[in-house]
């Protein structure tokens, strides 16, 4: 089929707009999937994706269309993520297109992260098709949505094609849109090849399968490729498109200029591929590399170690394809006292974290525990060096540090009017502050804060969600780094430190978190025989203590009468004894100690 009648577009909008069911209707509509096989979110094919209801991974999948004008299209569509931990699929995905469906709610409007996926598409060049979906539920609300769609994101409101995806209304205005706006993909099949790698996945059969946007020239089996930054070498064993049914994979004779499909060859380690290189010929070499992706940041920080120690090396195999999977998620080998040998993962946010755990644990059979997340802060020492620190445990002497500079974020809030107060009130509660307040309209105000990145980790998004009963919505980016009051805060078990429940935090807050952890250890580590005392300190100076005691025999049961000294002289013997114990005696932190602090931190 020649580049006239392709059109490769996704689909973006904010978390829960109907993303996924848009692109139901549009592969049954196509016909694409046989009404015997539709189900709902079809192209969501991990578990985690169906039980929590979001979309975690990008879904390419080819589709055939014969538009009113008579003529067949090919449309390669690709189902993006929502929840802002996901930015990095969407850019990627965004990279292998021409066009984009924004889709709005009609009963929500525009949300933080419609706002978010609109820049990312613009700056990516792309044209945007807007769709108003949910046209069907009684509180749709098309004025303002229509009003809010050139307010803030400047598209003409004319342009949008209602729609309801559950109900199957507008699906041919969309197809039709979609065939009569995005630009057919530039690219001749007669130039040297060029092909953009914007994703990849593990087979233990084939190895890695390379998922490619043929950008210039075209690739079919036989061919030796090689990509641009590792410069080795590879036979082509297999391309083609990706289906939305089982098989996933549809083997094509070749891929030519403007296709989107999946190249197999000879690639056993994950190593081996690079997201956003350029995969060229190995004969007829292009020398101009294909504009990649900007390398991601991360913006959360764990630890992640295995129960059984002997699972290190699986651990690592797991990991290794699970990056493959997943670019943003970065990791590296470190060890811990209390957890032995681990590796430290860098993550895009908390739920990015809870995945990455929770796919270790359901997909590669992996016992894991994971310390408490932290932040990357800059270090200043009183020499004029400044070292990053992502670890507690790597943070310097206190007397060599000149200043500490926390993460900052600049935090998108959208919520109802009536919330503002309560909003506003756990915003500085998190150390942060507004610095702009904006009315999207008559219900709904965006406030612009900046809040430090540590602070909105564990359950900031939660209390958003519930103070405005699931209506506020939130999207950040990375600001600056700014000096703060921050200190490391020791949890001393029996006068040791145990590295594990380290961490860095302000100072206002180090007194209360050390008194929380204190009173959740003291719960969970179990009696000794003699008294164990757990304290939270900052430096040398402790700040919260609690005490676990000590278990008790009765030596004196078997002293039947007779005189008190005896009694005493028993006590006395007891109590030497455990004198002794507990200078030489350690404590055994129990696994499900660790798991239950994580938990509650």
């Amino acid at each position: 089929m020649s580049n006239d009648r392709i059109r490769n577009f996704c689909i973006i909008a904010h978390i829960d707009h109907g993303k996924t069911t848009l692109s139901d209707r549009l592969l049954e509509f196509t016909g694409t999937v046989a009404k015997r096989e539709s189900q709902e979110q079809l192209l969501d094919a991990m578990d985690l994706e169906r039980e929590r209801g979001i979309t975690i991974k990008s879904h390419p999948v080819a589709m055939t269309y014969t538009a009113k004008d008579g003529l067949e299209y090919k449309l390669n569509l690709m189902d993006t993520p929502g929840h802002v931990d996901f930015a990095y699929e969407v850019s990627r995905s965004l990279a292998a297109c021409e066009g984009a469906i924004l889709v709005v709610d009609a009963a929500q409007g525009v949300e933080a992260q419609t706002v978010a996926n609109v820049h990312l598409a613009i700056k990516q060049g792309l044209t945007l098709v807007p769709v108003i979906n949910k046209i069907d539920l009684p509180n749709s609300d098309l004025p303002s949505v229509r009003r809010q769609l050139e307010e803030i994101l400047a598209i003409p409101a004319d342009e949008a094609v209602l729609a309801s995806a559950k109900a199957g209304i507008g699906i041919t205005d969309i197809l039709e849109a979609i065939v009569a706006r995005v630009p057919a993909p530039r690219g001749s099949a007669n130039d040297r090849l060029r092909a953009l790698v914007f994703d990849s996945a593990f087979d233990t059969y084939r190895g890695v399968v390379v998922h490619v946007r043929v950008v210039d020239g075209a690739i079919k089996p036989g061919d030796v490729v090689k990509f641009m930054a590792t410069n080795r070498p590879y036979e082509v064993k297999e391309v083609g498109i990706f289906s939305a049914t089982h098989p996933k994979f549809i083997p094509q004779p070749e891929l030519s200029a403007g296709s989107v499909g999946y190249v197999i060859a000879n690639i056993k380690t994950s190593t081996e591929v690079k997201v956003g290189d350029t995969l060229i010929n190995n004969k007829l070499q292009a020398t101009e590399p294909l504009p990649g992706f900007q390398e991601i940041q991360p913006m959360v920080f764990s630890g992640i170690y295995p129960i059984n120690t002997a699972d290190f090396e699986h651990l690592k195999t797991a990991m290794g394809k699970l990056q493959l999977n997943d670019a943003a998620f970065v990791f590296q080998a470190e060890s811990s006292v209390a957890l032995g040998f681990g590796f430290r993962c860098g993550f895009l946010g908390l739920l990015h974290m809870e995945i990455i755990q929770e796919r270790l644990r359901r997909e590669f059979d992996m016992d894991i525990i994971a310390t408490y997340p932290s932040v990357i802060y800059e270090v200043y020492k009183t020499n004029g060096e400044m070292v990053l620190v992502d670890n507690p445990e790597h943070l310097p002497d206190g007397s060599v540090i000149e200043e500490i500079r926390e993460p900052m974020v600049r935090c998108f809030i959208m919520v109802p009017n009536e919330n503002i107060s309560p909003i506003m009130q756990l915003i500085l509660e998190k150390r942060g502050e507004v610095k702009h307040t904006e009315s999207l309209d008559t219900r709904r105000v965006m406030l612009t804060t900046e809040i430090p990145l540590n602070e909105i980790l564990v359950d900031f998004v939660d209390r958003i969600k519930s103070i405005t009963r699931g209506y506020g919505s939130m999207d950040y980016e990375h600001a600056e780094h700014r000096p703060s009051k921050l200190v490391k805060l020791d949890i001393l078990v029996n006068g040791e430190p145990v590295d594990a429940f380290s961490s860095i935090v302000h100072r206002e807050k180090a007194e209360s978190r050390g008194r929380a952890l204190a009173a959740k250890l003291k719960e969970v580590i179990p009696s000794q025989l003699f008294t164990v005392p757990i304290q939270a300190a900052i430096g040398g100076k402790v700040v919260a203590r609690e005490t676990v005691s000590a278990q008790r025999k009765n030596v004196t049961a078997k002293c039947y009468g007779g005189d008190i000294s005896r009694k005493r002289k028993l006590l006395e013997k007891q109590k030497e004894g455990k004198k002794r114990m507990k200078a030489i005696g350690r404590v055994n932190i129990p696994q499900e100690a660790f798991i239950e602090v994580l938990k509650t931190s």
